[in-house]
């Protein structure tokens, strides 16, 4: 063959195989999905910067306020370089049933085209921002129970350790690769287990071993400013649409269904507290009403994807009804100082959720393909009740077994002058002028 026409041949062939050297094609994100998402994280942000801040700073003394904000952000930026570094390595990498491995530790292989097996739809670098936000508001929430007594130095390492023993185990059990929680069959759509019954259970533990604050025979323990309470209540009670309408993945009817479920829920809990507060204190409250609503949040999270919008309303008004008698009766019975009830509303709230969801489960809605009680499988109710208090114990010696060795090495609690004086010029040098 002469050259010229052997050279003519390999430029067709070329030509005709591009294929064969041309890049692998990026993967076809959603638009849609990745918009809403990145909305979901906004939400979310703001229940932690500066929701949750507001919430717990208006229900104690003005003399704290500033002490709670500093423990609140300063807590959520350590736990979100935590996150970078290695949490989310731990929860959504593949290693053991209870824990992941390093592989993306520092988010190494985490780029602008990578993403995860089973959720093809979103770039991994949006998903793992979103899952940041869970892990940084988290902890956080163990902090209502401690208010106005703990050191903030030893908050903040407790903060740190919480995150890395606690949240990443139970999050990588639930919704990691081949994850324990998941394996059992538990159904968990946004957090019930992971954030609620660890948080919660956290708290009862953290009360207990603080002891209770003292009064300065001055100031009442009584919310200082219910205006921020509320505005805190009510930027919690948004941002949990981000929450649970995130968790679903994507711009799709099960975000709708997370939605209305959550508010449903949400309004009936709160209805149901205020009616019984009615009756029992001859008043209804300002205080009740948002924490009902915080109630019913709380409830819904594990199940918002699942259950129908009738079984959200039941949950959401047993919920209420439930919270309620642990917030008054059970804490007042027993004597921990939970200053601000989060083993009652976390705590007991994301059990009863957890349980329910067993209960109110419906394959038609999602249910992960499984149904509940009231639909004919009353497995799913065991599988619930086990996995809450498995997590729940978990949880609980964890936080015991930390909080004794700060205990020993840091100290848990301020000296009696710095409590009686507050935590905001004592520990920060600044006041809430008048």
């Amino acid at each position: 063959m002469p050259l010229r026409s052997l050279v003519f041949f390999l430029s067709c062939s070329f030509l005709l195989m591009p294929t064969a050297f041309a890049a692998d094609p990026e993967p076809a994100f959603n638009t849609g999905d990745m918009a809403w998402i990145l909305s979901s994280s906004v939400f979310v942000f703001f229940m932690l910067f500066p929701g949750i801040c507001l919430f717990y700073g208006g229900m104690i003394r003005k003399k704290n306020v500033l002490s709670m904000c500093m423990q609140g952000i300063t807590a959520g930026a350590i736990i979100s370089l935590i996150w970078f570094i290695c949490g989310y390595s731990l929860v959504f990498t593949a290693g053991t049933p209870f824990i992941g491995g390093f592989d993306k530790a520092f988010m190494n292989g985490v780029t602008l085209t990578s993403f995860l097996p089973n959720i093809p739809n979103l770039p991994e670098v949006l998903f793992a921002m979103f899952e940041l936000t869970f892990i940084a508001i988290t902890p956080v929430i163990v902090l209502g129970a401690t208010v106005e007594r703990f050191k903030f130095s030893t908050s903040m390492v407790f903060m740190a350790l919480w995150a890395l023993l606690i949240y990443c185990p139970v999050g990588h059990m639930a919704w990691g690769p081949d994850g324990f929680l998941a394996s059992t069959g538990a159904l968990d759509f946004a957090g019930g287990l992971v954030v609620h019954v660890t948080s919660g259970s956290s708290a009862l533990i953290a009360a207990i071993m603080l002891g209770r604050r003292k009064p300065d025979g001055i100031s009442s323990m009584a919310p200082s400013n219910m205006a921020l309470n509320v505005l805190g209540g009510c930027l919690l009670w948004g941002g949990w649409f981000g929450f649970n309408g995130g968790s679903a993945l994507g711009a799709n009817a099960t975000a709708g269904m997370a939605l209305l479920n959550s508010q449903i829920a949400a309004c009936a809990a709160l209805v149901a507290w205020v009616l019984a507060e009615w009756k029992l204190h001859g008043k209804p409250s300002l205080l009740g009403a948002i924490s009902g609503a915080i109630t019913g949040l709380v409830i819904i999270t594990p199940g918002c994807g699942f259950v129908t919008p009738l079984g959200a309303m039941i949950m959401g008004a047993i919920g209420g009804l439930v919270c309620l008698w642990a917030v008054n009766g059970l804490k007042h019975r027993f004597g921990y100082d939970d200053a601000l009830d989060v083993w009652g509303i976390h705590g007991i709230g994301g059990g009863l959720g957890a349980i329910l969801t067993g209960i109110f489960a419906s394959s038609a809605i999602g249910g992960d393909g499984k149904d509940g009680l009231l639909y004919g499988n009353w497995r799913q109710v065991i599988v619930q009740s086990q996995d809450t208090l498995l997590v729940a114990v978990y949880t609980m010696t964890v936080t015991a077994g930390l909080l004794f060795i700060l205990d020993k090495t840091m100290g848990l609690r301020v000296d009696p002058d710095v409590e009686l004086e507050g935590l905001d010029l004592a520990e920060h040098g600044e006041t809430l002028h008048a």
